[in-house]
């Protein structure tokens, strides 16, 4: 649902979108398209992919529907002769290129240790290369335009170590796109071609997140995003530059008083999972938000969907630890094994540290202390307190993760079947 109005602003004007075939990009596509924009749908998926919606087609049906005219343009930002071959299409057919948006994005959430250099260089040649590349290929064109902007879904730079620790190579890949925003914003000023970034306070519900995590409930629809676009793209470029911008505080700019209309779930409006590489120092919402202090002098993040009652110390989960897998393994059916299909590792600190296992992908399965015989999947570590929450059904894998509660190593979307357990141990705890 969009609750910034159309103004007609970008009527007739060109935008270049990277990655619209689906999601943030998509939507942003859709919002310009109702007022009679043109869009240049720059993305890889053709083919329908086997799990998520949406191609370069079917988008730019929907952007034509809505009253925009749409070309859709078969484009990996990592090639230089594609994008300048969609960049000379658009020309043909639209006489230039008004903005620039830069979402095209990959992503490893993994550590030092496990990020492979194949999935590095995705990251990087995607990310960082891809942004400047469009950028670079695209500002002859941007010259010439009067209205010229480009947009970076990319965070704020926000130096705390802790969102470096957890995944420094995504870290790295992103924040590249965001310094091409300090870097262009000033080398373009004399331009007028106004450079800025927009990051999402909370999760966003895209079709990807939803396969990943299999749970939206706490995350706001990419309308958020689409309406921060459009009033940002709608500022006078000559004037707006230079800003790394939260989705949040723009659409109450232009006028939103109410943001429970975003919410996936409108009951959980106030309980919604905080994005990363947030500082905690600037944020506005602080009701939704605590900010507290690990052991380690790391700071994290966390909303009061999720807040862990400090007063209570660590009793809570006192000797709760081999109760609690004796209750899994009363709760492993052959149903769930052939389900899941993965082999889970528990590495526990703290007062009941130890060594765990849950196998859900040898028949009949099994769990118990130690490590899995057959070797883990994906293994998970985390504070023995925080393992109680998580499977009492107090605390979402993907929650704990995004707090930095959890750290995983090993086949992520694996690690977060572990939810589908966690529903039905929580009636039986």
């Amino acid at each position: 649902m969009s609750l910034v109005a159309n103004t007609g602003k970008l009527a007739g004007r060109t935008l270049f979108i990277t990655g619209a075939s689906r999601g943030i990009g998509k939507a942003i596509a859709l919002k310009a398209a109702k007022d009679g924009a043109n869009v240049v749908i720059a993305a890889k998926t053709a083919e329908p992919h086997p799990k998520l919606p949406g191609t370069i087609y079917t988008a730019a049906e929907e952007i034509e529907a809505l009253g925009g005219k749409a070309l859709p343009c078969i484009v990996d930002v990592r090639d230089e002769a594609q994008i300048q071959k969609a960049i000379d299409e658009a020309v043909k057919k639209f006489n230039g290129i008004d903005i620039l948006i830069n979402n095209a994005s990959a992503i490893s959430l993994t550590g030092t240790a496990q990020t492979d250099m194949k999935r590095y260089d995705l990251m990087h040649n995607i990310n960082t290369r891809g942004t400047f590349l469009a950028s670079k290929l695209c500002l002859p064109l941007l010259k010439e335009s009067n209205h010229a902007h480009i947009l970076n879904l990319s965070p704020p730079l926000n130096m705390n170590p802790y969102w470096f620790s957890i995944h420094v190579a995504y870290t790295m890949a992103k924040y590249g796109m965001s310094m091409c925003v300090l870097g262009m914003s000033e080398e373009f000023r004399p331009l007028n071609i106004g450079v800025n970034a927009l990051w999402p306070r909370t999760g966003i519900a895209t079709a990807a997140i939803e396969m990943l995590t299999g749970d939206v409930s706490t995350s706001r629809k990419p309308d958020i995003v689409s309406d921060a676009a459009y009033f940002m793209l709608c500022k006078d470029p000559k004037t707006y530059t230079g800003n790394f911008a939260i989705d949040e505080d723009i659409v109450r700019e232009a006028g939103v008083k109410d943001l429970t209309p975003y919410a996936c779930d409108p009951k959980k409006a106030d309980n919604l999972l905080l994005d990363g590489f947030l500082d905690e120092e600037e944020a506005i919402a602080a009701h939704r938000a605590t900010v507290t202090t690990s052991a380690m002098g790391r700071q994290q993040y966390h909303t009061s969907a999720t807040r862990y009652d400090q007063s209570k110390g660590d009793s809570g989960a006192g000797g709760q630890i081999p109760a609690l897998f004796e209750t899994i393994g009363k709760s492993i059916t052959p149903e769930l094994v052939k389900k899941t299909q993965a082999v889970y590792q528990f590495n526990v600190k703290g007062k009941e540290a130890g060594v765990w296992h849950i196998d859900l992908k040898n028949e009949p399965g099994a769990c118990g202390s130690g490590e899995p015989s057959s070797g883990a999947d994906a293994t998970l570590t985390m504070d023995g307190k925080h393992f109680a929450e998580m499977f009492s059904g107090k605390l979402k894998p993907t929650t704990a993760f995004m707090m930095g509660k959890l750290k995983i190593s090993g086949d992520l979307p694996k690690a977060m079947k572990l939810e589908k357990l966690m529903k039905s141990l929580k009636t039986k705890m």
